[in-house]
């Protein structure tokens, strides 16, 4: 569902992103309000991942910020300050088999509604990164452009979605290190589509429904 939208002027960006949107739904007698965001749109290989964060006001952690914002080392304590401060954190993500299924804008709306739903608590409102509200909400929804850089709800998700992400392109990157997925997380880089043009692509990680690998042969694995 999907209500109004009451987000801040473009034009008007704050410094950092704050709790009033939060509070002002609050005020209204909502409970529980889910920022959510998503990491690995743009990616040639690997999942998508969504998160959604659900704060208390009174126990807000400080210095959070868009994750694209924020060196990793930051981004690496933030999220441990989150997962001690929030009062419900959860993360989903779509595979790179069921994005080429789908495409990428469905699959990254299907990993935050996903997200939204695997909450311990219900919300009672979601603030959403970006244009598009998921379908299939639970509750009532606002999409902000820059949500990330509005509301700490929504950095929160994007910081934990950004380094759960980055962790699983590690692990994939030990699995498969020609292609330094450690230094990358799969965007396109010259080194990674150089990896692919040597090595070839990787049958389940790699993004076949995206350019330059749209027109690559590759025999399946089981």
């Amino acid at each position: 569902m999907r209500a109004p939208s009451r987000s801040p002027s473009l034009f008007v960006l704050p410094e950092k992103p704050d709790f009033s949107g939060e509070l002002r739904l609050m005020e209204q007698g909502i409970v529980h309000v889910a920022g959510v965001d998503e990491a690995g749109r743009g990616p040639l290989a690997g999942p998508v991942v969504a998160a959604a964060v659900v704060f208390a006001a009174d126990n807000l952690p400080q210095g959070l910020d868009d994750s694209k914002r924020l060196p990793p080392a930051r981004r690496a304590e933030l999220y441990e300050n989150i997962l001690s401060r929030a009062v419900a954190v959860s993360v989903a993500s779509i595979s790179a088999r069921a994005i080429d299924g789908s495409d990428i804008r469905k699959a990254a709306l299907a990993a935050m509604r996903r997200a939204v739903a695997g909450l311990s608590v219900s919300a009672g409102y979601v603030l959403v990164d970006g244009r598009d509200v998921p379908p299939g909400l639970p509750c009532l929804a606002e999409a902000w452009i820059k949500g990330d850089q509005r509301s700490l709800s929504i950095a929160a998700a994007s910081i934990i979605a950004k380094v759960l992400r980055d962790r699983m392109m590690e692990r994939a990157g030990n699995i498969y290190p020609a292609y330094g997925f450690a230094r990358h997380a799969g965007y396109g880089t010259a080194v990674h589509r150089r990896a692919i043009e040597e090595q070839g692509a990787i049958a389940g990680l790699h993004r076949f429904t995206f350019a330059p690998l749209k027109n690559m042969h590759i025999e399946d694995t089981p």
